[in-house]
Protein backbone atom coordinates (compact mmCIF):
# COMPACT_ATOMS: atom_id res chain seq x y z
CA UNK A 1 0.00 0.00 0.00
CA UNK A 2 1.25 3.30 -0.81
CA UNK A 3 0.91 6.52 1.48
CA UNK A 4 -1.71 8.86 0.93
CA UNK A 5 -2.40 12.22 1.64
CA UNK A 6 -5.70 13.75 3.45
CA UNK A 7 -6.14 17.36 4.07
CA UNK A 8 -8.04 18.68 6.68
CA UNK A 9 -9.38 22.08 6.97
CA UNK A 10 -11.09 23.25 10.45
CA UNK A 11 -13.93 25.38 8.66
CA UNK A 12 -14.21 27.07 12.08
CA UNK A 13 -10.69 27.18 13.15
CA UNK A 14 -11.44 25.01 15.78
CA UNK A 15 -11.44 21.09 16.76
CA UNK A 16 -14.85 20.65 17.68
CA UNK A 17 -16.43 22.42 14.77
CA UNK A 18 -17.12 21.55 10.89
CA UNK A 19 -14.19 19.98 9.28
CA UNK A 20 -13.61 19.49 5.50
CA UNK A 21 -11.68 16.41 4.18
CA UNK A 22 -10.29 15.87 1.04
CA UNK A 23 -8.13 12.89 -0.65
CA UNK A 24 -5.21 13.82 -3.00
CA UNK A 25 -5.95 13.09 -6.53
CA UNK A 26 -9.93 11.94 -5.80
CA UNK A 27 -12.54 14.38 -6.87
CA UNK A 28 -15.02 13.32 -3.60
CA UNK A 29 -15.13 15.51 -0.50
CA UNK A 30 -16.37 14.69 3.04
CA UNK A 31 -17.55 16.83 5.60
CA UNK A 32 -17.78 16.46 9.43
CA UNK A 33 -20.58 18.32 10.98
CA UNK A 34 -21.46 18.75 14.36
CA UNK A 35 -25.27 19.01 14.33
CA UNK A 36 -25.27 22.12 16.43
CA UNK A 37 -23.31 23.63 13.55
CA UNK A 38 -26.14 22.55 11.07
CA UNK A 39 -28.40 25.56 10.41
CA UNK A 40 -24.20 27.28 10.11
CA UNK A 41 -23.79 25.78 6.80
CA UNK A 42 -25.52 28.15 4.25
CA UNK A 43 -22.05 29.14 3.35
CA UNK A 44 -21.07 25.91 2.20
CA UNK A 45 -22.59 26.28 -1.54
CA UNK A 46 -21.50 22.37 -2.63
CA UNK A 47 -23.62 21.32 -0.14
CA UNK A 48 -26.10 21.86 -2.23
CA UNK A 49 -25.32 18.91 -3.88
CA UNK A 50 -26.24 14.98 -4.67
CA UNK A 51 -24.26 12.73 -2.13
CA UNK A 52 -24.36 10.62 1.05
CA UNK A 53 -24.52 10.82 4.60
CA UNK A 54 -24.15 9.17 7.72
CA UNK A 55 -25.62 10.22 10.97
CA UNK A 56 -23.64 9.52 13.87
CA UNK A 57 -24.93 8.99 17.69
CA UNK A 58 -25.59 6.90 20.84
CA UNK A 59 -28.15 4.93 22.10
CA UNK A 60 -29.12 6.00 25.46
CA UNK A 61 -30.30 2.38 27.15
CA UNK A 62 -27.18 0.48 25.76
CA UNK A 63 -24.66 3.19 25.32
CA UNK A 64 -24.26 1.34 21.71
CA UNK A 65 -23.16 3.26 19.00
CA UNK A 66 -25.75 3.99 15.92
CA UNK A 67 -25.88 5.42 12.45
CA UNK A 68 -28.62 6.17 9.70
CA UNK A 69 -27.11 6.12 5.99
CA UNK A 70 -29.04 7.71 4.11
CA UNK A 71 -28.81 9.76 0.64
CA UNK A 72 -30.23 13.12 -1.05
CA UNK A 73 -29.70 15.07 -3.98
CA UNK A 74 -29.60 18.03 -1.71
CA UNK A 75 -27.68 17.06 0.80
CA UNK A 76 -28.54 20.45 3.03
CA UNK A 77 -31.52 20.50 2.68
CA UNK A 78 -31.85 16.71 3.65
CA UNK A 79 -29.84 17.49 6.84
CA UNK A 80 -32.29 20.32 7.56
CA UNK A 81 -34.87 18.06 7.82
CA UNK A 82 -33.30 15.18 10.26
CA UNK A 83 -32.62 18.05 13.10
CA UNK A 84 -36.62 17.51 13.67
CA UNK A 85 -37.28 14.16 12.14
CA UNK A 86 -34.62 12.46 14.47
CA UNK A 87 -33.08 12.69 17.49
CA UNK A 88 -30.37 10.43 18.10
CA UNK A 89 -27.47 11.89 16.10
CA UNK A 90 -24.85 14.27 17.52
CA UNK A 91 -22.52 15.13 14.18
CA UNK A 92 -22.70 13.73 10.91
CA UNK A 93 -20.41 12.69 7.86
CA UNK A 94 -21.45 13.97 4.41
CA UNK A 95 -19.32 12.94 0.74
CA UNK A 96 -20.17 14.63 -1.94
CA UNK A 97 -18.23 14.78 -4.94
CA UNK A 98 -16.28 18.22 -5.60
CA UNK A 99 -17.40 18.37 -9.97
CA UNK A 100 -20.85 17.07 -8.89
CA UNK A 101 -20.57 14.41 -10.73
CA UNK A 102 -22.91 11.99 -8.99
CA UNK A 103 -26.15 11.13 -9.69
CA UNK A 104 -29.12 9.57 -8.55
CA UNK A 105 -28.82 6.10 -9.40
CA UNK A 106 -24.70 6.51 -8.27
CA UNK A 107 -25.88 7.42 -4.84
CA UNK A 108 -28.74 5.19 -4.60
CA UNK A 109 -25.78 2.69 -5.65
CA UNK A 110 -23.60 3.56 -2.64
CA UNK A 111 -26.27 3.72 0.12
CA UNK A 112 -27.56 0.50 -0.55
CA UNK A 113 -23.61 -0.61 -0.65
CA UNK A 114 -22.79 1.30 2.41
CA UNK A 115 -25.87 -0.07 4.53
CA UNK A 116 -24.18 -3.74 3.95
CA UNK A 117 -20.59 -2.75 4.55
CA UNK A 118 -22.07 -1.22 8.01
CA UNK A 119 -24.50 -4.25 8.81
CA UNK A 120 -21.79 -6.50 8.19
CA UNK A 121 -18.98 -4.89 10.16
CA UNK A 122 -21.34 -4.32 13.20
CA UNK A 123 -19.46 -2.06 14.88
CA UNK A 124 -22.75 0.17 14.66
CA UNK A 125 -26.22 -0.28 15.23
CA UNK A 126 -28.05 0.52 12.35
CA UNK A 127 -31.09 2.23 12.56
CA UNK A 128 -32.44 2.46 8.77
CA UNK A 129 -35.43 0.88 9.13
CA UNK A 130 -35.22 -0.34 5.48
CA UNK A 131 -32.70 -2.00 3.27
CA UNK A 132 -31.95 0.73 0.75
CA UNK A 133 -32.84 -0.67 -3.03
CA UNK A 134 -29.33 -1.07 -4.68
CA UNK A 135 -29.32 1.44 -8.16
CA UNK A 136 -28.90 -0.48 -11.38
CA UNK A 137 -25.16 1.16 -12.93
CA UNK A 138 -23.18 0.53 -15.14
CA UNK A 139 -19.87 -1.72 -14.73
CA UNK A 140 -17.75 1.12 -15.76
CA UNK A 141 -19.82 3.21 -13.06
CA UNK A 142 -19.59 0.15 -10.56
CA UNK A 143 -16.02 0.05 -10.62
CA UNK A 144 -15.87 3.96 -9.88
CA UNK A 145 -18.40 3.82 -7.23
CA UNK A 146 -16.40 0.81 -5.45
CA UNK A 147 -13.39 2.89 -5.85
CA UNK A 148 -15.78 6.00 -3.87
CA UNK A 149 -16.21 3.50 -1.57
CA UNK A 150 -12.68 2.70 -0.96
CA UNK A 151 -12.03 6.06 -0.26
CA UNK A 152 -14.83 6.80 1.92
CA UNK A 153 -13.97 4.21 4.10
CA UNK A 154 -10.10 5.72 4.66
CA UNK A 155 -11.65 8.98 5.36
CA UNK A 156 -14.52 7.80 8.02
CA UNK A 157 -11.76 6.09 9.76
CA UNK A 158 -9.30 9.24 9.97
CA UNK A 159 -12.56 10.84 11.20
CA UNK A 160 -13.04 8.56 13.86
CA UNK A 161 -16.10 6.35 12.37
CA UNK A 162 -14.19 2.86 11.11
CA UNK A 163 -18.04 1.79 10.15
CA UNK A 164 -17.23 0.42 6.88
CA UNK A 165 -14.12 -1.73 8.45
CA UNK A 166 -13.88 -5.63 9.50
CA UNK A 167 -13.72 -5.67 13.43
CA UNK A 168 -10.32 -7.01 12.70
CA UNK A 169 -7.90 -8.09 9.69
CA UNK A 170 -6.73 -11.12 10.02
CA UNK A 171 -3.24 -11.97 9.44
CA UNK A 172 -1.95 -15.12 8.07
CA UNK A 173 0.73 -15.42 10.95
CA UNK A 174 -1.29 -16.80 13.45
CA UNK A 175 2.06 -17.21 15.68
CA UNK A 176 1.21 -13.97 16.63
CA UNK A 177 -2.16 -15.03 18.46
CA UNK A 178 -2.43 -15.10 22.28
CA UNK A 179 -4.79 -17.18 24.05
CA UNK A 180 -6.39 -17.91 27.32
CA UNK A 181 -6.95 -21.35 28.49
CA UNK A 182 -9.37 -22.75 31.60
CA UNK A 183 -10.18 -25.77 31.02
CA UNK A 184 -11.93 -26.57 33.96
CA UNK A 185 -14.56 -23.84 32.91
CA UNK A 186 -14.81 -25.08 29.79
CA UNK A 187 -13.08 -21.65 28.18
CA UNK A 188 -11.12 -21.69 25.58
CA UNK A 189 -10.49 -18.51 23.54
CA UNK A 190 -8.03 -16.94 21.28
CA UNK A 191 -6.79 -13.36 20.73
CA UNK A 192 -4.12 -11.07 19.57
CA UNK A 193 -3.30 -7.01 20.43
CA UNK A 194 -4.34 -5.16 17.79
CA UNK A 195 -4.00 -0.93 17.29
CA UNK A 196 -7.58 -0.80 18.59
CA UNK A 197 -6.71 -2.49 22.05
CA UNK A 198 -7.30 -6.48 21.94
CA UNK A 199 -9.43 -9.04 19.65
CA UNK A 200 -10.87 -12.33 20.52
CA UNK A 201 -10.93 -14.28 17.31
CA UNK A 202 -13.49 -16.52 15.90
CA UNK A 203 -14.69 -20.16 17.55
CA UNK A 204 -13.15 -19.06 20.69
CA UNK A 205 -15.64 -20.39 23.83
CA UNK A 206 -16.68 -18.38 26.87
CA UNK A 207 -17.66 -19.29 29.90
CA UNK A 208 -21.29 -19.95 30.15
CA UNK A 209 -21.95 -17.74 33.24
CA UNK A 210 -20.70 -14.46 35.01
CA UNK A 211 -19.89 -13.54 38.59
CA UNK A 212 -21.66 -11.56 40.66
CA UNK A 213 -18.61 -9.27 41.11
CA UNK A 214 -18.66 -8.66 37.32
CA UNK A 215 -19.08 -5.21 36.65
CA UNK A 216 -22.90 -3.88 35.17
CA UNK A 217 -20.96 -2.02 31.93
CA UNK A 218 -19.41 -5.68 30.99
CA UNK A 219 -22.27 -7.78 31.81
CA UNK A 220 -24.21 -5.46 29.31
CA UNK A 221 -21.55 -5.25 26.93
CA UNK A 222 -21.12 -9.32 26.89
CA UNK A 223 -24.87 -9.46 26.53
CA UNK A 224 -24.34 -7.25 23.63
CA UNK A 225 -22.74 -9.92 21.83
CA UNK A 226 -25.48 -12.41 22.46
CA UNK A 227 -27.82 -10.04 20.82
CA UNK A 228 -25.84 -9.28 17.63
CA UNK A 229 -24.89 -13.01 17.19
CA UNK A 230 -21.20 -12.17 17.84
CA UNK A 231 -21.56 -15.03 20.12
CA UNK A 232 -24.14 -17.79 19.72
CA UNK A 233 -26.18 -20.06 21.91
CA UNK A 234 -23.08 -22.05 22.15
CA UNK A 235 -21.13 -19.02 23.60
CA UNK A 236 -18.40 -19.30 20.75
CA UNK A 237 -17.45 -16.60 18.43
CA UNK A 238 -19.11 -16.24 15.64
CA UNK A 239 -16.69 -14.00 14.22
CA UNK A 240 -13.40 -11.86 14.94
CA UNK A 241 -14.54 -9.22 17.27
CA UNK A 242 -12.52 -5.97 18.70
CA UNK A 243 -12.38 -4.87 22.41
CA UNK A 244 -10.66 -1.35 23.49
CA UNK A 245 -8.08 -3.55 26.42
CA UNK A 246 -7.07 -6.95 26.99
CA UNK A 247 -8.90 -6.75 30.37
CA UNK A 248 -11.99 -5.81 28.55
CA UNK A 249 -11.60 -9.24 26.69
CA UNK A 250 -10.42 -11.22 29.13
CA UNK A 251 -13.43 -10.26 31.00
CA UNK A 252 -15.75 -10.83 28.31
CA UNK A 253 -14.06 -14.29 28.06
CA UNK A 254 -13.81 -15.33 31.87
CA UNK A 255 -17.09 -14.05 33.27
CA UNK A 256 -15.57 -12.22 36.01
CA UNK A 257 -12.57 -9.10 36.04
CA UNK A 258 -9.33 -10.12 35.42
CA UNK A 259 -6.00 -8.18 34.43
CA UNK A 260 -5.81 -9.41 30.86
CA UNK A 261 -1.91 -8.39 30.25
CA UNK A 262 -1.36 -11.72 32.72
CA UNK A 263 -3.84 -13.70 31.54
CA UNK A 264 -3.30 -13.76 28.03
CA UNK A 265 -0.73 -16.11 27.25
CA UNK A 266 0.88 -17.19 24.03
CA UNK A 267 1.71 -21.05 23.65
CA UNK A 268 5.19 -20.45 25.24
CA UNK A 269 3.04 -19.82 28.53
CA UNK A 270 4.42 -15.69 28.48
CA UNK A 271 2.11 -13.39 29.40
CA UNK A 272 0.98 -10.49 26.98
CA UNK A 273 2.98 -8.13 30.11
CA UNK A 274 6.11 -10.30 30.05
CA UNK A 275 6.28 -10.23 26.19
CA UNK A 276 5.89 -6.11 26.32
CA UNK A 277 8.12 -5.33 28.74
CA UNK A 278 10.91 -7.40 26.74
Amino acid sequence: MRGKTIRQFLIDGQADGRWASELSNWTGKAYKIPRTYINQCTDRDDLSNTGVYFLFGCNDETDEEQVYIGEAENIFNRLKQHLSEKDFWTECIVFISKDNNLNKAHIKYLENHLYILAKESKRYEVVNSNVPTEASISEMDRAEMDEFIDNMRLILGVLGHKILEPSIKRKSDEKENLYILQDRTGIKANGKPISEGFAVLKGSKIADNVATSLSKSVINKRQLLFDKGIVDENFTFTQDWAFTSPSLAAAIVAGYSINGRNAWKNRKGISLKEIEEG
